[in-house]
């Protein structure tokens, strides 16, 4: 059985083409423009070598533009043994969609570095990265205004500051120079809240879905997020931020945690930070002590829960298991961890699926606020804040005055004037932005969804808004 289902499954690439098809065959569009929006524009394989350990290594990269509807194209850079030029393009084209869906002025674009970055020590990483980016750089397809990169699977912030320190060496009198990249440490040109912002904007996306008691009620669940049974796929960055935000803000339970070594579970909740931990010491979840070791992992995604959160890679949910899935809702934090198949299949059965295109949009999302920052030159909220509080100040004096006038007949709760006067930082105003873009985004799927009889589901209806708002595009340009 798990042969035929090898046979049939198609790849991730096969899968993105799909579902856009799926999307496209109920929309009013010329075929040729429906094409044009399909194809990948353009896919670059650089080969270089880096003298490593007294001899020559030749590495294999990626940079695959997908659309150009809006520029810069935006997208990660991935470092992973398994990248190839058809995942590449896959991810591109999931960015261009992405992107349109939530409304960042970009294209889509993705990149891969074909390297396990456990098998180099970190400064052999940096001359791996530089080179890398100097393939990339001479050929635009690293700039502020036409290919801006991120982290991705294998990279993180200290890459991000490489990228960036080399272009700006390339091209010493950009002054925009720090927008070529996003992801960067703050006190390298990036922004607060980037690190968790894929994580951050699952939270938001699960809160607004749980905003709408009849979508929550299609997903035969009850209530809010609080007391709800998540199991978590990968407790890396995304899924690491995600389950803290969802146990801590939320009162939601991780009761089960996938790793690659195994999983973890306990029906009264796991602890978060204290599994985080044991993973950045060992290196995995076997031999933590608390919650039951379950050997064989990838069966946790089949157990009893409200809402499962595949959050690490491609294809976990699969024909091969797709019908063993018993959560009611589930939410892809992780780029196609469903296969064309497996969402036919979970559809079928009354899954509802928040898709990947939706759900992990806050990386690109605080990566566009990081952008802007690095144009406008200024952290936000240097200009306002002081304003902020000092406005606030009026409101507070009238209250403490009425305070003294009415005695214990009226005071104001403890806490209070702390809070309001405090005015928004930089990291509060990235927040309130990436909630009110997922907020508004599931709102324009939402719509789709329930006036469409021929919508049965919000994968395809967050295909629809996005391929509408790329084909405008490319209208207004003449196409």
């Amino acid at each position: 059985m798990a042969d035929m289902a090898e046979i049939k499954e198609p790849s991730f690439r096969e899968s993105v083409n799909l579902m856009f098809d799926r999307a496209v065959g109920l929309m009013d569009i010329p075929k040729g423009l429906k094409e044009k929006i399909r194809v990948c524009n353009a896919t670059y394989t650089v080969r270089f070598g880096v003298r490593l350990r007294g001899e020559i290594h030749t590495f294999t990269g990626y940079r695959s533009v997908h659309s150009e509807h809006m520029e810069p194209v935006k997208g990660g850079i991935r470092y992973a043994s398994a990248v190839n030029q058809d995942e590449v393009e896959a991810l591109s084209a999931l960015m261009t969609f992405k992107c349109a869906l939530v409304e960042t002025p970009f294209g889509g674009s993705k990149g891969g570095l074909c390297i396990n970055p456990r098998d180099y020590e970190e400064h052999e990483l940096e001359l791996i990265t530089r080179r890398f980016t100097y393939e990339l750089v001479k050929r635009d397809l690293i700039h502020p205004s036409q290919n801006v990169p991120a982290p991705d699977m294998g990279t993180g912030e200290r890459e991000m500051a490489w990228i960036a320190d080399q272009y700006a060496r390339m091209n010493t009198t950009d002054i925009n120079a720090r927008a070529c990249v996003t992801g960067k440490p703050t006190h390298a040109g990036g922004i607060a809240g980037r690190v968790e912002a894929t994580g951050r904007g699952v939270q938001y996306a699960l809160r607004e879905f749980f905003r709408h008691p009849d979508d929550v009620a299609k997903a035969h669940l009850r209530g809010k997020l609080k007391d709800k049974r998540i199991i978590i796929q990968g407790l890396g960055n995304v899924g690491y931020h995600a389950a803290k935000f969802l146990t801590a803000e939320d009162g939601a339970k991780i009761t089960g945690i996938v790793e690659w070594d195994g999983a973890l579970t306990d029906p009264d909740g796991l602890d978060v930070e204290a599994v985080r931990q044991w993973i950045t010491e060992n290196g995995g979840v076997k031999g933590y002590g608390d919650g039951e070791f379950v050997e064989n992992g990838p069966s946790v995604l089949e157990a009893e829960c409200d809402i499962l959160i595949p959050a690490a890679l491609e294809g976990v949910i699969n024909l091969g298991n797709a019908d063993r899935i018993k959560a009611p809702l589930i939410i892809e934090a992780a780029n196609g961890p469903l296969t064309s198949g497996a969402d036919e299949i979970l559809r079928k059965k009354g899954t509802v699926i928040i898709p990947d295109l939706y759900a992990n949009a806050g990386g690109v999302t605080v990566s566009y606020f990081e952008w802007v920052k690095n144009l406008s030159h200024i952290r936000f909220g240097r200009m306002q804040r002081r304003q902020e509080e000092a406005r606030h100040q009026l409101v507070v004096d009238e209250l403490e005055r009425l305070d003294r006038y009415l005695g214990d007949a009226w005071s104001m709760t403890p806490q209070f004037k702390e809070k309001y006067l405090r005015g928004a930082d930089e990291l509060e105003l990235v927040r309130s932005g990436l909630d009110d873009t997922m907020r508004t985004a599931y709102q324009s799927m939402r719509e789709v969804w329930h006036a469409r009889d021929d919508v049965p589901d919000l994968r395809m209806a967050a295909y629809i808004v996005a391929i509408n708002r790329v084909a405008a595009s490319y209208r207004a340009k003449g196409l």
